[in-house]
């Protein structure tokens, strides 16, 4: 498989993979993350976003399924639909921002792959509300199908400024969006 330029230039300038575009350009826009700022990135794997918020010169710690080590950044191994997990997730206080770009291991049926993309998202949205700071502010990606209205309605009754997003980094046939929520009203 060819790899694409964005994925070139990720290898080329030391991230683990192109999403990191992905968040510069969100945080580009909306200044999710900012210096000092205390982040907990749900679904961190392969690295590329914990890599972006100490490049912010944040406070950053990742949970995945999977090992992600990446210097200067706190990790957690485990499955955040666990409260075990969340359990951990709380002993580290409150954040400044939470971020997700949890997907599910895909099937090829559209279906079932955005319902668990949902439910992903939904899970993270409900961590959010648990460790995000009034006034925090709160990323999530989900592939876009009928769950999305539902997800952003609800983000967005909670947070003063929402907005559904979708980088130009994305491939164009991808269904991943995110909703970019501001001001977490607690």
């Amino acid at each position: 498989m060819k790899k694409d330029k964005t994925t070139i230039r990720a290898k080329r300038e030391g991230y683990k993979a192109r999403s990191v575009y992905k968040l510069f350009a969100i945080n580009n826009k909306y200044r999710l993350i900012k210096k000092g700022d205390r982040v907990l990135d749900l679904g961190c794997w392969p690295g590329s976003w914990l890599q972006a918020c100490l490049r912010f010169k944040a406070f950053v710690v990742g949970v995945d399924l999977r090992k992600t080590e990446i210097d200067g950044a706190e990790t957690i191994i485990g499955d955040v639909t666990e409260g075990s997990v969340l359990e951990k997730i709380e002993s580290y206080g409150e954040f400044d921002v939470v971020i997700s770009d949890m997907a599910p291991n895909t099937s090829g049926r559209l279906d079932l792959d955005t319902l668990r993309s949902y439910k992903l998202s939904a899970r993270a949205f409900v961590i959010a509300e648990r460790v995000l700071k009034k006034n925090g502010n709160f990323l999530v990606k989900v592939f876009q199908s009928r769950y999305t209205d539902d997800l952003y309605s609800t983000v967005r009754k909670k947070f003063s400024f929402a907005k559904i997003y979708k980088p130009q980094t994305s491939k164009k046939r991808s269904k991943e969006i995110y909703i970019v929520a501001c001001g977490y009203k607690g």
